[in-house]
């Protein structure tokens, strides 16, 4: 391939993510020379970081070039690498995705992967998602493409059904085995580990520091730290301490993870996203507020997050940053275009199709989560084999929402939104039919502007 690949970013307007991505690109030296189109329907908020972005290559002297457009095609034309990261809709869509559930008792501490939120983030994409697909079989059918839009599982499965060689990438393997390494205090290039599953519910299956298994003093320090402590039963009518002096005392490093060392205590393995994000997926931690509040003692709500976010702000330290020290951040983006182009091989934990022998009791239509060999042939997932047995279960329940959603997309089947809103593990234990029923027909209906023609009401 070309040293001087076109690198293209849909959704490059974005907050301080799609920045940071192009500092972890002109951080290798391959990729110095590379032509960067930024494109975004936003000519707004495109603006200042194609701007920052030929500040950070004329401070150091680099060769690359920024483009900045508002034509999708126009950005595809040519392009070697598409890496996606919009939200169709912004803030004003997320709102319904967060709040509808809400009223209906199902409370999503971010709603971007899976439940209603999941599925309707997803959905409202679809228009998009298509029309890239038709643009890139025309100007770039070889493309490789990197998403990083959520929800992960079903837009990675929707690009790869449409054509396109996608892998979704997250940062969730890397975080939480950084994590458990700072808990464990141990240096973390003398940490082996192996993880797989699906996106935000992908298992530590391995975790070991030379021939020493670290799961034993694993569970110790996570249960002497995090323990829940009281049963299901107890919480119902829970009257404990919850004092801001009990939740700090239930805390460590800055975040609660109850939720994880549950699973791990009763599934056996440690999960790959944070309690707040892991307590949505299965039915077992948010059945009532009182509930919530003893997993989950400091909420994080990322809706409200995202309301009050400085995109510049966020753009000029980011900057300031690179400026100083330009090196890649632990994101797989970068290391995936540097390893197609230059050869040189990495391992990434990739979102990819289960093709056959990749995890063999996950369904073949799952998107799941494993790691990759990179190199000039592109990326090559490695084969897992059996997950155990009961983490495949519970990856199932996810894959279920997942497939679900995919093929209401595909098929323009209205009832298979209502069917993957229902079988969703958390609105299944809260809501009954009826009542999962009617908030889905709201939410098709506070989102009928932006779904496929053929979901609308």
């Amino acid at each position: 391939m070309t040293q001087s690949p076109k690198i293209t970013i849909i959704g490059a307007g974005g907050f301080v993510f799609p920045f940071r991505l192009i500092g972890d690109i002109l951080s290798f030296p391959a990729l110095q020379s590379a032509r960067l189109c930024l494109m975004d329907v936003r000519e707004d908020k495109l603006g200042p970081v194609a701007d920052a972005a030929r500040k950070l290559v004329a401070h150091h002297g680099f060769d690359a070039q920024v483009e900045e457009t508002t034509d999708r095609r126009a950005a595809l034309d040519g392009a070697d690498f598409v890496i996606i990261t919009f939200q169709v809709g912004g803030v004003e869509a997320y709102k319904d995705d967060v709040l509808i559930p809400r009223k209906y008792g199902i409370d999503q501490t971010v709603g971007d992967t899976l439940g209603p939120g999941g599925v309707f983030r997803f959905l409202r994409s679809v228009p998009a998602y298509e029309a890239i697909a038709a643009d890139a079989l025309e100007v770039c059918p070889g493309a490789v493409f990197i998403n990083y839009a959520n929800p992960m599982a079903m837009a990675t499965a929707f690009l790869n059904a449409k054509g396109l060689k996608t892998v979704g990438l997250c940062h969730s393997v890397q975080g939480t085995t950084r994590m458990l390494a700072r808990t464990l205090d141990v240096p973390y290039d003398e940490v082996n580990y192996l993880s797989a599953g699906i996106n935000h519910q992908a298992w530590i299956l391995k975790f070991r520091r030379g021939q020493e298994d670290l799961y034993p003093r694993l569970r110790q320090v996570m249960n002497e730290k995090h323990v829940a402590g009281r049963g299901a039963q107890e919480l119902a009518g829970d009257d404990g301490d919850h004092s801001e002096a009990a939740q700090a005392a239930s805390t460590y490093e800055g975040g609660n993870e109850q939720v994880r060392t549950t699973l791990m205590n009763a599934f056996g393995y440690f999960e790959t996203e944070s309690s707040h994000h892991a307590s949505e997926y299965l039915p077992y931690f948010r059945k009532t507020p009182e509930m919530v509040e003893h997993y989950i003692p400091q909420r994080w709500d990322y809706y409200e997050i995202c309301v009050g976010h400085d995109d510049q702000g966020d753009i000029d330290t980011q900057l300031a940053k690179l400026k100083e020290h330009l090196a890649p951040s632990v994101e797989y983006g970068a290391s995936i275009v540097n390893s197609v182009v230059t050869g040189v091989p990495s391992v990434v934990y990739g979102n990819v199709p289960n093709g056959p022998g990749v995890i063999s009791n996950l369904p073949s239509d799952a998107c799941v989560e494993v790691p990759c060999l990179v190199d000039e042939n592109g990326v090559q997932p490695t084969s897992i084999g059996e997950l155990p047995l009961q983490l495949a279960a519970l990856n199932r329940t996810n894959v279920n929402v997942q497939t679900l959603a995919v093929q209401a997309a595909l098929t323009g089947n209205r009832e298979n939104v209502f069917h993957a809103v229902a079988v969703d593990p958390l609105t299944a234990a809260l809501l009954t039919l009826e009542q999962a029923r009617e908030m889905t027909e709201e939410l098709l209906t506070a989102h009928a502007e932006r779904l496929p023609e053929a979901l609308r009401a």
